[in-house]
């Protein structure tokens, strides 16, 4: 990808930001306008939801959300892995692009973020700097550098105006999203935006993330499998966060068979599922954004990079009991103690349906299937995402089923889910009953 030719500025100021939503708002209505007219001009009674959901109003969405970035890019990525089994698929399409379509800022921007946080005559402690970024993300790019003493390092650099744009870019964006009829009507968001809303705060704070990187290195200063950058204090603000750079290929390419053979896929897909479950029962600290990029591989050591902590969860011990005995209750196929469970982390309200129960609970039982497989589950052979994705469809199109799981339970499947489809994309084949079964006992 050209960088550089993907660089448009970040609007800073509430105004701006509010002006962009409100031109897309527009740009969906006449967009309605246009394909209704097109459809009755060719003898057609088009429905609404035909109206809305069209490639180019999907395109619109996508599009304008990628250039605020911030919070509103923020919320519609969360809303496509946390709430995708609920939503239209079209709309599940416009949100699944913003994991990708991140757009960096232009250089004077750059510029005036290092300026304001680093003082003028900043590039002094700099032998290099470069001005390109090497990755761009929702609410932040990296940059690498070298310091005047031989450091190479890695700077993130938060956008301009993320902070103070978080509480209201959330809701401007679902309140967009609402009234352009790209949500059912039912659904009820407000757990998930105010939980979208603590979280990006948090993740905005990169003095709290970099005491995130840290935590987690001392608890995986043992694992020789496991690279983590080391933050560095004296140049990290709330809005920069250097650390040192770590040397590594994008994990996916391990999906060629050139780069990596299946026993070293095997490998890498153990490793991350097993640290999911170090992270739940035994740190009860779970880096919740299962995001490809911050996965990165040492082919020289075969050690696998661990980046980005910002989207770092803790989990109360009541909630890790729970999963506890929901996971060993599926793999005794036991159904009363899963919906036990169920009912413990928060799942059921108290006129939900029975049906509707069940139902919730094969959907468990599917998310669960790789832990009672014997042996290693052949991820790349699986339909399991498909068949998630279809049942959560079906139980989220019933008009009485309103209830939005807790924030703990969204964020802990939204990451389990994301290594699930990484290890498909590795087609690794993974004894994950083994990964889990020390904590299950």
């Amino acid at each position: 990808m050209d960088t550089e030719a993907r660089a448009t500025a970040v609007p800073g100021g509430r105004l701006s930001r509010l002006a962009r939503l409100g031109s897309l708002a527009t740009g969906v209505a006449g967009g309605m306008l246009a394909e209704g007219a097109r459809q009755l001009a060719a003898g057609k009674r088009p429905r609404v939801s035909e109206l809305v959901l069209t490639p180019a109003n999907a395109r619109r969405v996508a599009d304008q959300l990628a250039q605020l970035r911030g919070a509103a890019m923020k919320v519609g990525q969360l809303m496509s892995m946390d709430a995708g089994s609920l939503l239209p698929p079209e709309l599940a399409d416009i949100l699944a692009r913003l994991r990708a379509d991140a757009r960096s800022m232009p250089m004077s921007q750059v510029v005036e973020v290092l300026q304001t946080h680093w003082g003028p005559g900043w590039e002094q402690g700099f032998e290099r700097f470069s001005f390109t970024p090497c990755a761009a993300a929702s609410i932040g790019q990296v940059h690498r550098a070298r310091t005047g003493d031989g450091q190479e390092l890695a700077i993130k650099l938060q956008y301009p105006g993320v902070r103070r744009s978080i509480d209201s870019d959330v809701d401007n964006v679902a309140t967009l999203l609402r009234v352009s009829g790209l949500l059912p009507k039912g659904l009820d968001l407000a757990p998930l935006l105010d939980e979208a809303k603590r979280q990006l705060h948090e993740e905005a704070d990169y003095r709290r993330e970099a005491d995130n990187l840290q935590r987690f290195a001392t608890l995986l200063a043992g694992a020789g499998d496991f690279v983590l950058p080391q933050p560095v204090a004296a140049l990290t603000r709330s809005d920069i966060l250097a650390m040192s750079w770590v040397e590594g290929v994008a994990v996916e390419s391990l999906a060629d068979p050139q780069a990596a053979d299946q026993a070293l896929r095997d490998r890498v897909a153990s490793l991350l599922i097993g640290l999911l479950f170090r992270e739940l029962f035994e740190f009860r600290l779970v880096q919740t954004d299962p995001n490809f990029a911050n996965y990165r591989f040492e082919p020289e050591t075969g050690r696998l990079v661990l980046l980005d902590f910002g989207a770092t969860r803790a989990y109360p011990d009541a909630v890790v009991e729970a999963y506890r005995r929901l996971m060993a209750a599926s793999i005794r196929g036991d159904r009363t103690a899963m919906g036990e469970a169920a009912q413990a982390i928060g799942y059921f309200r108290d006129d939900i349906h029975a049906h509707q129960r069940e139902a919730v609970i094969d959907l468990f039982r599917i998310a669960c299937e790789p832990l009672r497989h014997p042996g290693a589950y052949d991820f790349g052979a699986s339909d399991l995402a498909v068949r998630l994705r279809d049942a959560g469809l079906k139980l989220g199109m019933e008009r009485d089923f309103r209830h939005t799981p807790p924030a703990d339970a969204l964020f802990l499947h939204r990451k389990l889910g994301g290594l699930y489809l990484l290890a498909a994309r590795l087609r690794a084949r993974v004894d994950v009953g083994a990964r889990v079964a020390r904590w299950l006992g």
